[in-house]
Formats: C-alpha cells, structure tokens, sequence
C-alpha cells in the first residue's frame, strides 16, 4: 500500500526550509510521542543535517511514559537534544526554553570568540501537520501569535516570533512528505490523527489500533471494551464493541464506520489509557 499526499503549499514549504537554513542556529523538529519516529518526516532529515537539532516530544500525556523514556534515550544516542513535553504544563514549557537556550548559548559563544556581537539565537521550528507546533508557539511566546486548528495543515507560512527576548523562532507550515512506503507508518500517523481520516479506510486504521492493543495493552482494552487478548476475528471484536457500545444501524445491525470512529476517537482523547504505537526496537 502506498499513500499519497502532497498538496502544493507543502512543496513550497519544503523548498522554504532547505533556503532558510541557513539563517538558523538550530532546528526544533516536533514529533507525536505516540509515534515519536513515524512522525519524523523523512524527507527532511539529511536536508537537517546540516544544523543540532533538538526534538520535542509532544502530547506526552497521552503516551507510555516507559516507551517515552525509551524513545528519549534513542534520540539522545542520536546526539539530539529531545524533551517530552505536555503543551499545558508550564513545567514542561520552561524545559523546552531552557533547552533552546543551552543550544542557543553555544552558537552565541562561537560568536563571542570570533568578535561578533552576541544577538539572540535564532531556531527553525518544523514539524508534520497536527502535531501541536501553532499551540506550543503560543505557549512558548506566551501569547496567541501562531493560528491554531484541529484539523492538518493549518500553518500556511512562515513567520519569526520572539519568545521571552531568548531566542527568536522561524516558524514552518507542517510538512508531509509525497507518500507512505511503509503501510505501519501510515496507519500510525491516520490513527492520532495526523493525517486526514479520508486519506484510508478507517476499518483497517482500527484494525491495527485493537492488534497493538491486544499484543501490548491488552489490560486497557479488556477495560474499555470487554475485549480479550485471545480475540482474534476481527470481525468479532467490532461486533463486540459495536453492540457494548450501542454503534448500531436500523435493524440492530453492528454499523463498523461508527465502531471505528468510537475507537479513533476513544485513542485520540485518551479513553483507551496512555499509548504509543511504535517503540525503539521496532526500528532496529
């Protein structure tokens, strides 16, 4: 299965990072903690190269806390800078400056020594569409500067916003990149709602939501749906939760479009306990 995606706003927003490049000091590339690599965009990585970055985690609350660790020591060992961070935790806001200015510090020293007036760091913030970037900007500036939306794609240009008189950010429209090779990628990405739910057929989305589960959070889905691990027609586990559940049709049939819109939307709020769809080992 391959997805494609690439509206022409997003080809003109991947050729506007390769150019801006060059007026930054460093890169904060934002990723979804419950799937913290597929949610890298690949298509960007060797052109980031070129500058430290640092990663930010979001939407920590809704993830595994021990996967989180894990994947915080996979970027570390990477040599990144990477933080977990829920955006409406002031805590967490002040450890995503405090990191920026670490990073920051350092260009400003190399300046310093070659007799250049020191000037506020400068960063290029980036990250796939729904990711949470406009409403971390606003935390991070502390005010409403960056237009926030719950659908992809709401950033359409690139501005520079101050935050606190630290640093100053180069924000970016998200950024898809032309099609999903890997089918996991896809379904991960369709299933916390970084790309538009019309793009693939939601039954196979759940499909592979209520697989993981069984294999890695089957307590959570027993829980919430009455589901066991042994359970596996899915056919009868939609039934199952479509009758627990009330998603019914004239007829008191099972309608699957409304079980799966009642899982993505139970995972997306956070219904389903903590989650994330993807660790390290996956990926070596």
């Amino acid at each position: 299965m391959t997805i494609q995606w690439f509206p022409g706003h997003m080809a003109k927003a991947k050729r506007e990072v390769e150019e801006n490049l060059k007026l930054v000091d460093f890169v904060v590339e934002l990723v979804d903690a419950r799937a913290p690599l597929s949610s890298q965009n690949p298509m960007l990585q060797n052109v980031l190269q070129q500058k430290p970055k640092m990663i930010v985690m979001m939407k920590k609350d809704l993830a595994d806390d021990k996967i989180s660790a894990e994947w915080l020591s996979y970027f570390h060992d990477q040599g990144m800078e990477a933080v977990a961070i829920n955006v409406n935790d002031k805590a967490d806001i002040k450890r995503v400056i405090q990191t920026a200015n670490k990073m920051g510090k350092e260009k400003m020293d190399k300046l310093k020594q070659k007799g250049i007036n020191p000037r506020p760091a400068r960063a290029m913030i980036l990250g796939i569409p729904n990711v949470g970037k406009s409403t971390l900007i606003n935390r991070l500036a502390n005010k409403k500067i960056a237009q926030i939306g719950d659908k992809p794609g709401v950033t359409k240009k690139q501005q520079w916003i101050k935050v606190k008189g630290d640093f100053e950010l180069l924000d970016t429209p998200g950024i898809l990149w032309p099609k999903f090779e890997d089918e996991m990628v896809g379904y991960r990405l369709a299933a916390i709602g970084t790309i538009k739910d019309q793009l693939l057929p939601l039954d196979d989305v759940v499909a592979f939501v209520l697989q993981y589960m069984q294999t890695h959070y089957p307590d959570q889905l027993k829980e919430r749906y009455g589901i066991d691990d042994d359970m596996d027609d899915m056919w009868e586990v939609f039934v199952s939760i479509g009758k627990k559940r009330g998603a019914l049709e004239s007829g008191g049939n099972v309608n699957f479009d409304k079980v799966a819109g009642l899982v993505l939307n139970d995972l997306r709020a956070g219904k389903l306990g903590t989650i994330t769809l993807e660790t390290p080992s996956d990926n070596t």
